[in-house]
Formats: structure tokens, sequence, C-alpha cells
């Protein structure tokens, strides 16, 4: 995402929410609202509407928290940039194929010989370098200079375990997070092989219990990607499969406590990998504006 604005010194100090041992917010007398971003690949395009509805109705969340893409949008965000400006860029981005592809090329570690080697996949992707070609420019290099302070997660590899990063560097931290297995080349940074955060925790609202007064989560796991019959392709039926993990961890979180609002925009419908179809997410996931205002309005109420 190419960011218009990069170097010219938008960020707002950061900043950190005085909480109770409750984690009841002491520093003013409206209540705080904190927001998770769910992982799931396109359509996780829509959080960008759940932020725009805040941005319109003048809140401004004191934390957030994201997986995979949701770390990416969210890394954005809280580095300043408005939504409806993060929406613009990406829509720009997205509409010229070639220049996407260009940015993919770049990134490419896989070469097609690898594939009748057996030496692994032609389309594998580094982390990092696919992190440069779409991070907004203006994104700091680290947490501690955010606007709004965010946590990441990413997948432990060899620990079998969440790791969270609310510190230190930015981009080790959310390219980890992206890294898809089977698409994207894993993560070392801190010592640890890391994954997709996906993997471990999709919808990371808990992180965010003690960090505001309400939690405002976006699920993006669910629905079948627009097919319901026959057999998928390899790589549908890869994402697909961790969509359906991932969703499966979700249903499990919630049973044992529910964020404050939880919201699922209409992107049922896409793949993991519909990113050239950014405006009929949009255009699907619009209505959600509507249902988070109403929701939050009544929750801060």
């Amino acid at each position: 995402m190419d960011d218009p604005h990069a170097g010219r010194g938008r960020h707002a100090p950061p900043h950190e929410p005085v909480l109770s041992s409750h984690g009841t917010s002491l520093a003013g007398r409206e209540p705080s609202l904190a927001v998770a971003l769910g992982s799931g690949g396109a359509r996780g395009l829509s959080h960008i509407l759940v932020l725009e509805a805040l941005d319109e109705l003048g809140i401004r969340p004191v934390a957030i928290a994201g997986a995979s893409i949701g770390a990416l949008i969210g890394a954005a965000y809280a580095s300043g940039i408005p939504a409806q400006e993060l929406r613009h860029m990406v829509s720009s981005l997205l509409k010229d194929r070639g220049e996407v592809m260009r940015r993919l090329l770049a990134a490419r570690v896989g070469r097609i010989a690898d594939l009748f080697g057996g030496l692994g996949n032609p389309v594998l992707l580094d982390a990092e370098r696919f992190l440069e070609g779409f991070l907004p420019a203006s994104v700091p290099e680290r947490f501690e200079e955010l606007a709004i302070p965010l946590h990441v997660v990413a997948t432990n590899y060899w620990a079998r375990r969440e790791q969270v990063f609310s510190s230190g560097e930015i981009r080790p931290a959310v390219a980890a997070s992206l890294a898809i297995p089977g698409l994207i080349r894993p993560v070392v940074h801190g010592g640890h092989t890391l994954v997709d955060g996906g993997a471990v925790n999709p919808l990371p609202f808990d992180l965010l219990r003690l960090r505001a007064d309400k939690v405002l989560a976006v699920d993006i796991t669910g629905g079948h990607g627009g097919e319901t019959r026959g057999v998928p392709r390899p790589f549908d039926a890869m994402f697909a499969a961790l969509q359906i993990m991932a969703g499966s961890i979700v249903a499990e979180k919630l049973k044992s406590g529910a964020p404050d609002i939880l919201i699922r925009p209409n992107v049922d419908g896409f793949r993991v990998l519909d990113f050239f179809r950014s405006a009929a997410i949009f255009k699907a996931a619009e209505p959600v504006k509507d249902e988070v205002k109403r929701r939050v309005e009544a929750v801060l109420a």
C-alpha cells in the first residue's frame, strides 16, 4: 500500500490507558474501546470498514490486537492513517494488477526448478520482503512510536505456542504474523521461528481484556468461499483448511468468554486470496459500518 504521507510526521505520541485492577479506565468519564482484528486473508479488507465506522463516530481505540491480515491492517491504522485513507490506498493499489504482481515477484524466494526437484514451493514468498511491498512507508520502525498501542500475534513454530509482540521492531513481527504456511516463508525473529498468528489465535480479543472498558472483535473466519460442493483446487483446499481450523479456535474461545461486541462482516463468500476482488469485498461489507455504529454507541452509552 503506497502512502502519500510518508515522512510527513503524521504520528501522534504513543499513549497507554490507565486501568484499574479490573481493567476499568480511570483516565476519564468516557468508556474506552479496544479492537481485535482477526485473520482471514482478503476478507480482512473488511476490517477497514469497521475502523471507518469508528472514525466517523469520533472514537479512537485505546489498543489494537491483530493476527495475520489483522496485524497488517492494525499496524497501518495504529500508525495514524485514517481508515478512509487506508481504504483509498488499498483500492488504488489492488486495481493495478501489474504493480501488485511486480511486488509479489520481488518478494518471491522459490524457483520453478525447485518444484520439479522436490526442493520447495516455487511461489514461496519472503515475509519481510512481502511486507515491504505492501505496508505503508509511514508506519514507524518500532511499536513504541505508534499512535495506538498494538499487539501482534504470531505462532512460535518450535515451541508450538502463541508469541505476542507489543514492543521493539514492528515489521518482523507483522511479517511473522502474515507467514501463511506453504505460501510465505517462516520468519526468524528474536531467536524464534515464527509463522502465521492465525494458527494459534485467529481473533486475539483476549489480549485486550485489561486494556479497555470494552472490546470489539472482528471475526472473518466463517463461510466457505462461494463453493459448496466438488473437489477444491489444491491451494483453495490448503487455505480453506486453515480457515476451518481458525474458525474452530474462535468458536472454542467464544465459549469461554466473548468480547463485548462481536462483528462478522458479510464476507463469507470470498476466498483467502481474493485480493483482486477488493471492490466486491468492500461493497459486501459496507453494511457492517451501520452495525458497528449502532452496537458501539449502545455499549459505550
